[in-house]
């Protein structure tokens, strides 16, 4: 039997009256082999659609129409023909959302990787299925989401959760929701929506079928009875997420604790590429100029005097500890400015390894305290099995020397200043920010290069995630880029200042450093457990209902 057909002992449930359908939400009966084509297509136009919702194409509203155009086509279906479906979604998704991580290494990486998050996406399509015949369905498909996110967040070699529903919601009532329990709820909410648009679809075509004048008084009813409560319960959803940001901070700066003067410094690129390393000198140059004339600057009175200088990740990729003339530069850079500078450098050791250290550059005294990346990226900053995947493309010889991990939290006292320290991807990660903000960080800090990804829509999809953890946290994010994009966002994530890709720039800011203490962080991570299990619980429903039935067949 093709997959997905009725028939004894698949689970698919006989059709009902018109009534019957509206209140049990089974499907009407469909003729085999004319469902799989129309299904593939309404997957592919969901991963579309929810490619629009990122930034690049910028129209979040559309993020609810993934979940429910894969909700649909998975609807009624068996598990194998949802592991397709959410296959063919999972690529129509990240092919181009991910299309940046292939600029200049080419396409084997960049589609390598978007072929493993789309096998995410089918077993979650495969659960989606699995799950859509039990009452309540949307909950249960809304929190399988989560637990697929969770799941490729963390799983193989520490997980890539790029793409995430709630990362797209920067714009919008849903935003807000990040303070109450992080990026999980939000992409809960959204999943949500888009499962119970789902479910009214089908629930308003019945409606729409039962006024006609054949149709018995006592069929049109219900059915219309559960088309309006369908559509109210997709609206209610954004409705709760604007009352949800009442309480939020607002887009100033300086509320909310005692404030600091905050530089950052976009020293820029002699160009964009993977040569970026073999420009190292020039871009520690860039960013020592850069700050030499911010020191003209506050001399003439056109700045005021920082407390702090942040310079990116690489920004100077030749190690100080053992270069005599970068630090000689770094030093002179701190000394014209009479502040600390957060140097992004690349340090030799322990052993064969590099580090990718932030450095606080004292003036006068010169480096103190550090913090290394916790987590590096596999096959850009390290190659585990080196030899296993040289056989699938040469490319991770470019990574000559692995990085090691850091163990201590990016937690520095800076200035007077209790800064949070990231490292570039470390944003995504929700564990690694917690620990900054429950380490006392009165703000956050991104340090990155963006520049081995050119002109494309990485660095703003970068800066959504920023977005993001200043509402989750309140607290005031400065992203720092080597090339761009640098910005200041605040506590609200609102975007208060960004700088242009490859362009130099210099924002001075006055920052409050924030100790206010969130929902979403006393919860940690516990909002993304709950729904997972939720999700998790509804799949074993299903699969001991398929054992159980099993057994009663051999029997």
């Amino acid at each position: 039997m093709p997959a997905g057909e009725s028939g004894p002992g698949t689970g698919t449930l006989p059709r009902a009256t018109a009534a019957g359908d509206a209140a049990s939400g089974t499907l009407p009966s469909r003729r085999p082999g004319r469902r799989l084509p129309w299904r593939t297509a309404l997957a592919i136009l969901g991963g579309l659609a929810l490619v629009l919702a990122f930034p690049g194409h910028d129209l979040p509203a559309l993020a609810f129409l993934g979940p429910a155009l894969l909700s649909i086509a998975v609807r009624g279906e068996q598990a194998r023909s949802g592991l397709w479906l959410g296959l063919v979604f999972g690529l129509a998704f990240f092919v181009p959302l991910l299309s940046w991580t292939g600029i200049y290494v080419g396409p084997f990486p960049w589609l390598a990787l978007a072929v493993f998050e789309a096998l995410n996406i089918g077993l979650l399509g495969a659960a989606l299925a699995a799950t859509s015949r039990l009452p309540l369905w949307p909950l249960w498909g809304a929190a399988l989401w989560v637990a697929d996110e969770a799941l490729r967040g963390r799983f193989p070699l520490g997980g890539f959760p790029w793409g995430r529903l709630g990362f797209s919601q920067t714009e919008g009532p849903l935003l807000s929701l990040a303070a109450y329990g992080g990026v999980p709820l939000v992409s809960f909410t959204v999943a949500l929506m888009g499962t119970l648009l789902a479910a009214a679809v089908p629930a308003l075509l019945r409606a729409w079928r039962s006024g006609d004048r054949d149709r018995p008084e006592g069929e049109r009813g219900p059915a219309l009875r559960a088309a309006a409560l369908a559509v109210a319960a997709v609206l209610a959803v954004p409705v709760v997420g604007a009352a949800a940001g009442l309480p939020l901070a607002g887009s100033s700066l300086t509320d909310g604790g005692p404030t600091s003067t905050v530089a950052l410094i976009q020293g820029n690129v002699p160009r964009a590429g993977l040569d970026f390393n073999a420009q190292r000198r020039a871009v520690l140059d860039n960013h020592v100029e850069q700050t030499l004339q911010l020191a003209d600057d506050v001399a003439a009175g056109r700045q005021a005097q920082p407390d702090v200088v942040l310079w990116p990740e690489n920004s100077s990729d030749i190690d100080p500890y053992t270069n005599a003339d970068a630090a000689s530069r770094i030093q002179q850079a701190a000394d014209a400015i009479a502040a600390p500078i957060l140097v992004g450098a690349v340090v030799e050791g322990p052993g064969r390894f590099v580090s990718n250290t932030a450095i606080v550059w004292e003036p006068g005294s010169g480096p103190g305290d550090t913090y290394v990346k916790r987590h590096p990226v596999p096959l850009a900053e390290y190659v585990p099995a080196r030899s296993f995947f040289r056989f699938f493309s040469e490319k991770v010889d470019l990574v000559r020397r692995d990085f090691t991990k850091g163990t201590e939290v990016g937690v520095l006292d800076v200035g007077g200043i209790r800064l949070g320290d990231l490292i570039c991807f470390e944003v995504v990660y929700d564990g690694l920010v917690r620990d900054v903000v429950d380490g006392g960080a009165g703000m956050i800090v991104v340090q990155t290069n963006n520049a081995t990804f050119g002109y494309t829509d990485e660095s703003a999809q970068q800066l959504a995630m920023s977005r993001l953890r200043a509402v989750e946290f309140g607290r005031t994010v400065a992203v720092v880029a080597t090339s761009g994009i640098s910005a200041v966002v605040a506590p609200d994530g609102t975007v208060v200042r960004q700088s242009e890709l490859f362009t130099p720039d210099v924002f001075v800011e006055e920052i409050a450093q924030r100790d206010d203490v969130t929902i979403a962080q006393r919860l940690g991570a516990a909002p993304e457990w709950v729904l997972t299990a939720l999700g998790l619980g509804a799949l074993l429903v299903v699969v001991r209902s398929w054992l159980l039935r099993r057994r009663g067949t051999a029997a």
